[in-house]
């Protein structure tokens, strides 16, 4: 997909990523890294935790969940970072071998009323695994670029 500027975007745009499947050793070593809660490194400790067997971070599905927008490379030569999010919410775990998919709506722009170069784009992610199961839902601000001046004119 080609990168898209402030414009661009209208509310109630919809957009459909790819799909990436977790593995164990990807769980476990996230989680080694930045989560290292039985449930999520020891499949052992796991299988008689509450999930019955290991699961992801819901920080590493956080983090692939914007992985997976980015790679549609509709914010590839527009973004200009983040300003926060809202509403966060880890409905299934993920396990090995789940495969993850982001359905990704603009929920609101805003131009900024302090720098002319860019806007607010809202994007309402929501995550799925390969049964179409909802396992995470997030409202998140990006600060993405507008046209230049000359891009505009052509």
């Amino acid at each position: 997909m080609k990168s898209m500027f402030f414009e661009d975007f209208r509310v109630g745009d919809q957009f459909t990523t790819a799909g990436i499947t977790l593995t164990e050793a990807q769980i476990i070593d996230f989680a080694l890294m930045y989560d290292p809660q039985p449930f999520h490194v020891d499949t052992v400790a796991a299988s008689k935790g509450p999930y019955g067997g290991l699961i992801a971070s819901g920080f590493q599905t956080l983090a692939i969940t914007f992985r997976l927008l980015r790679d549609t490379g509709i914010i590839h030569d527009s973004s200009l970072g983040g300003s926060g999010g809202d509403q966060l919410r880890w409905l299934r775990p993920v396990r090995p071998g789940d495969t993850l998919r982001v359905m990704v709506e603009v929920a609101e722009t805003s131009p900024s009323r302090s720098k002319d170069d860019r806007g607010r784009v809202r994007l309402q992610y929501n995550t799925y695994n390969q049964r179409d199961e909802p396992v995470l839902s997030v409202l998140l601000d990006h600060i993405i670029a507008r046209r230049s001046p000359e891009t505009l004119s052509v």
